[in-house]
């Protein structure tokens, strides 16, 4: 009876893990988009949970960072030392960089449409930015950081003519890494998107990797409590 129990039991845990993975093949956004969206919102909600329990176990510094920049936020605003164009500043800076980290993410999850914001925003930015600095001679264009392409906002260098920025700097060549310091944050906020958009994949399957341990650890502790009760028959 052991044996027999011990093959009944193994045979049913293979069936059941190959059930398993099967469904984790057909789970997708276009086969079963109720199902795939449900366990990302579980999966980001069950790790915000976690973060936001360890920050308030063990995040002191960041705890302490928090409250400083709301001391120093409320003590900027009842004493008159942000005024509206500096709200106004600080609105633009959130708006440029939620802008490429979104871009980032809607490159990486995809959502099963082929999407990626590289090849349609980023790409033709750094392009169009390359080109408009080489005919100008110069790469001091952009009115701010954020004077970026951004929703339907085009940049203001992309329509000015290059007697507007001045006579040239450059005549011949424009070194890379001068270019490179006009366009890097835009690509380092798209690539800090694209990272973050790979977290709920990972987590999810985290968590069926690790619940596969545990089937195989029950498994093999079944199997060994089969061995020593046969042996003890």
């Amino acid at each position: 009876m052991g044996p027999t129990a011990g093959s009944g039991e193994d045979k049913a845990m293979s069936e059941l893990r190959k059930k398993h993975r099967v469904d984790l093949e057909r789970l997708t956004i276009t086969s079963r988009p109720f199902k795939t969206l449900s366990f990302f919102v579980l999966a980001i909600a069950q790790n915000l949970e976690r973060t936001c329990s360890s920050v308030l176990k063990k995040g002191y510094q960041l705890k302490t960072a928090m409250l400083l920049v709301v001391a120093t936020w409320l003590l900027l605003m009842f004493t008159d030392g942000l005024n509206e164009k500096h709200l106004q500043e600080l609105f633009w800076y959130v708006r440029f960089g939620l802008w490429w980290i979104i871009l980032g993410v809607a490159s990486s999850i995809g959502l099963g449409s082929g999407l990626h914001t590289f090849i349609m925003y980023l790409a033709p930015h750094v392009a169009l930015f390359t080109i408009k600095a080489v005919q100008c001679g110069r790469v001091d264009l952009k009115s701010a950081p954020y004077d970026t392409i951004l929703l339907e906002r085009r940049p203001s260098w992309l329509e000015k003519d290059c007697l507007q920025f001045g006579p040239p700097i450059y005549h011949e060549t424009i070194p890379f890494s001068k270019i490179l310091q006009e366009v890097y944050l835009e690509a380092i906020l798209w690539g800090i998107g694209t990272a973050l958009g790979e977290l709920p994949p990972y987590f999810l399957s985290r968590t069926g990797s690790v619940h596969t341990a545990l089937r195989t650890k029950y498994s093999i502790i079944y199997l060994i409590t089969a061995v020593f009760s046969c042996l003890s028959t």
